[in-house]
């Protein structure tokens, strides 16, 4: 790694751009997920007149940023954690001179950030895959979309810049075809239905997602597969890609996620499961390089299966 990137200069202007994953974010809540700081860090910024918007608009963290805004910062950046190539396990599907289908497992966050610095799908990427290094943002280079860490499955990883931006692109512009496996506590009303609700930031839990009037358009079409007793199996296509989309729609139609701590927390999972039951089974998108459609998938993981087959052993259901 160059020096420099360790010890960079004392301060850089910065010049960005909103993506059309962060139109309708606020000001200081699109800097601060940008520039990896804390709100009150980029709030500060923003009162010493170091934020300035392209459009002549007045910087204030409130501001309501639209897609292909420009917006400029003067910001002292802070010296970066050297990312450690590490053996770190994970499953390849696929990969090329342009891309890798990785298949996650549960608990490996995708990339660095503050407290977990070691140990994530980047470190294991750069110590199997080193030249991913030079494929998009320093901080997490090759990833272009993101799974929660208890999700496990498909992803998709550009291994140099062109394939980045493509693959950007194509998750911006939903072109992505992305749908899931989930067990979920209950039953829902319709074998199949469309949840079109936004989604937006809990303002009393900031770890938490909700429906919210404010938030961004999200859009999940499920499909219930079988149920048995308190469970049901269902399948979800995500139309978007908001954080925890599934899980916050699903708790809204009165089926949350089984094994998920942060939105059903009174819901003890039997069987010893450890995680959210939550699976990305597909994933379909046109190669970067030859426009080719591609389309992967993954079958649960040997911990879901198991859990399923307690599951289906406690009677029959509707199916």
């Amino acid at each position: 790694m160059n020096p420099r990137d360790l010890f960079p200069p004392e301060e850089e202007n910065l010049s960005l751009v909103v993506g059309e994953d962060m139109n309708g974010e606020r000001l200081d809540v699109f800097l601060a997920w940008k520039l990896d700081r804390t709100r009150s860090q980029i709030q500060a910024l923003i009162r010493e007149g170091k934020v300035k918007i392209e459009e002549g608009k007045k910087a204030k963290p409130s501001l309501v940023v639209r897609s292909g805004m420009g917006i400029s910062v003067s910001i002292e950046p802070r010296p970066l954690q050297e990312l450690v190539p590490e053996p770190v396990d994970f499953g390849v599907v696929y990969g090329d001179e342009d891309i890798l289908v990785i298949d996650k497992p549960s608990g490996l966050i995708v990339h660095p950030s503050p407290g977990h610095w070691r140990g994530t799908l980047v470190n294991g990427l750069l110590h199997k895959f080193p030249e991913i290094a030079g494929s998009g943002a320093s901080g997490r280079p090759g990833i272009v979309h993101r799974l929660d860490a208890s999700t496990s499955g498909l992803m998709v990883v550009s291994r140099n810049n062109r394939s980045h931006d493509i693959l950007t692109r194509a998750f911006q512009e939903r072109q992505v075809r992305k749908e899931y496996l989930a067990l979920v506590w209950g039953e829902p009303r319709e074998f199949q239905g469309r949840i079109d609700l936004p989604i937006g930031r809990n303002p009393r839990n900031r770890y938490r997602m909700a429906i919210s009037s404010s938030g961004k358009r999200a859009v999940t079409e499920y499909t219930l597969l079988w149920s048995r007793k308190e469970f049901s199996f269902v399948r979800c296509v995500l139309l978007t890609g908001r954080t925890h989309q599934i899980r916050v729609h699903m708790k809204h139609i009165g089926c949350p996620l089984v094994g998920d701590q942060l939105y059903a927390p009174r819901k003890r999972t039997p069987f010893g499961l450890d995680r959210v039951f939550l699976h990305s089974w597909i994933l379909g998108f046109d190669h970067p390089r030859s426009g080719e459609p591609m389309l992967f998938r993954s079958f649960i993981h040997p911990e879901l299966r198991r859990f399923l087959g307690e599951v289906f052993s406690r009677g029959r259901g509707r199916q």
